[in-house]
């Protein structure tokens, strides 16, 4: 359990930030990117949340969240062994499956799609698709980021995964697919 007496500790005035082997980063480095986009894809989940209190899908969601602070606490883990333990959090295949099962759950009672979709609808499925959008912002930074150190393969397949979660829900919130705002190519040319 995290008991936190102080916010505040002074230690990142500098420009640095701590991770979880003692290292410290400067806070614009790559995993640092990576770990804070991370945090604004978990935002955007919180605030779509709270458009979804009567959603079905809440509770994914609020799993969703627990598991991006387990995806940040392994991007602030450097090393290339990504075998968790009691004292080393990794994301794991489970936690992807677990989404793919959501995913599929989800889109069996979702209208097949004719067209693209333009982010919007109902509140809760525009949340969402901002929510979809900062996910892929923390893919792409996670992508930068193994370009040079080591990632978690789990953890990159979950954030993909993520993004298409997100993408569902929207289109389940957007009332079953049958309220999305779709796309007509070319319309606002004349």
């Amino acid at each position: 359990m995290v008991r936190l007496n102080r916010i505040y500790t002074g230690t990142g005035d500098q420009g640095t930030t701590g991770l979880v082997d003692g290292s410290r980063l400067p806070k614009h480095a790559p995993r640092m990117e990576a770990i804070g986009a991370l945090d604004s894809a978990n935002s955007a989940i919180g605030h779509a949340l709270c458009a979804m209190t009567d959603s079905p899908h809440a509770a994914t969601l609020t799993g969703v969240q627990n598991d991006l602070f387990d995806l940040g606490a392994d991007l602030a883990t450097p090393g290339d062994d990504f075998t968790p333990s009691e004292m080393v959090l990794r994301i794991v295949p489970a936690q992807s499956k677990r989404l793919e099962a959501a995913i599929d759950a989800a889109n069996e009672a979702i209208e097949p799609l004719t067209s693209f979709i333009l982010p919007g609808g109902t509140e809760a499925a525009a949340r969402l698709h901002v929510a979809r959008a900062a996910v892929r912002a923390a893919e792409r930074a996670m992508s930068a980021l193994s370009v040079s150190e080591p990632v978690n393969p789990a953890a990159l397949v979950y954030v993909n995964r993520l993004s298409d979660l997100l993408f569902v829900l929207a289109r389940a919130e957007n009332d079953g697919g049958r309220s999305d705002v779709l796309w007509v190519p070319g319309a606002n040319r004349t």
